[in-house]
């Protein structure tokens, strides 16, 4: 069932759950960003959770679907509208061929996701679909004019097609365990970055989330060895402003890690979107 796409928005990218088991390749997990919304769009259609889907950020697509689809619209909140009148987001769409989905600007949170029953059809590099901006490796963005294949489906379309969902806050709180290297800061620095309304910069990506703020002191300025980082891990380079690795980060690092977001939040953190503001907690 070919998908075309008439306007690729501002980036729209092919995702699944990644391509986890080769970090010591350098490669990242990569995959939806926002996990948990990806798994709902998934389950809303009817499709394995893992089923690849497209990740929308920030202004979202216009899509053309050829032929008679289920799609569902998860994540961050934004108007969708299929033929011109506006759709409920977190439920279970049955579209007729010839229609036109299109996703506006997002009001809240960053990453919206557009499953389709079946899931997006593209080739399977090292057991993923997925989009790694990072490395280059799976489909690049998508672009106007492409056609999008989809998959035969799989098993039925659930008997409820809706899920309550919370919409993203204006100022998270993501909570923190302190990070590896946390004794190369000052004593009060894992406190002020709990006390601090941080700012999340123009200049963060799918690699991470640049943060401004008050400058995090370092006690010790001696160079750090690249090592092991995981997604959630907030780096804090030599100018103190922290960053917060998402799933196209780098598998290693020479920053040292002052903190790590508990793993149930990593998909708050990746709705945050330029200009936001939020908090961490312990």
């Amino acid at each position: 069932m070919p998908i075309e796409v008439l306007r690729a928005g501002a980036l729209t990218t092919v995702q699944d759950l990644g391509r986890a088991g080769f970090a010591q390749l350098g490669i990242p997990r990569s995959g939806a960003a926002d996990r948990n919304s990806l798994r709902l769009a998934n389950r809303l259609v009817g499709n394995d959770e893992g089923a690849a889907a497209l990740e929308c950020t920030l202004i979202g697509p216009s899509l053309l679907f050829h032929d008679a689809a289920v799609i569902a619209v998860t994540g961050a909140t934004v108007v969708a509208k299929l033929n011109g009148e506006e759709i409920t987001m977190n439920l279970a769409v049955k579209i007729d061929g010839g229609s036109v989905l299109d996703l506006a600007t997002a009001s809240a949170g960053l990453r919206s996701y557009i499953a389709v029953r079946g899931g997006i059809d593209t080739a399977v590099v090292m057991g993923s679909r997925s989009s790694d901006l990072l490395s280059g490796l799976g489909p690049p963005p998508v672009s106007g004019g492409e056609l999008l294949k989809t998959g035969p489906p799989l098993g039925s379309v659930p008997a409820i097609g809706a899920a309550p969902v919370e919409p993203p806050r204006s100022e998270p709180l993501l909570h923190l365990i302190p990070g590896p290297r946390a004794d190369w800061f000052s004593a009060d620095a894992l406190a002020l970055l709990c006390s601090t309304a941080w700012q999340v910069s123009s200049e963060s990506n799918r690699s991470g989330a640049r943060l401004s703020g008050p400058s995090l002191e370092r006690v010790r300025d001696a160079s750090l060895l690249s090592e092991g980082v995981v997604e959630g891990s907030i780096q804090v380079p030599s100018s103190g402003q922290p960053i917060i690795l998402l799933a196209d980060h780098p598998t290693t690092g020479g920053y040292p890690v002052i903190a790590v977001i508990v793993s149930d939040e990593i998909p708050a953190a990746a709705q945050l979107r330029p200009g936001q503001r939020l908090r961490f907690g312990p």
